[in-house]
């Protein structure tokens, strides 16, 4: 492998976990919203 397979192996690791935290912030989020929804009336 080249130092740019290696650099690009790295990119995207780095993206994927990112990604899965992102998602998962986003998913506990609308968890909480869906609790409070109840209360505010949206």
């Amino acid at each position: 492998m080249s130092g740019v397979d290696i650099v690009m192996v790295i990119a995207v690791i780095l993206f994927a976990r990112l990604g899965l935290r992102l998602v998962s912030q986003y998913i506990k989020m609308k968890k909480e919203n869906k609790s409070d929804e109840t209360e505010v009336g949206d």
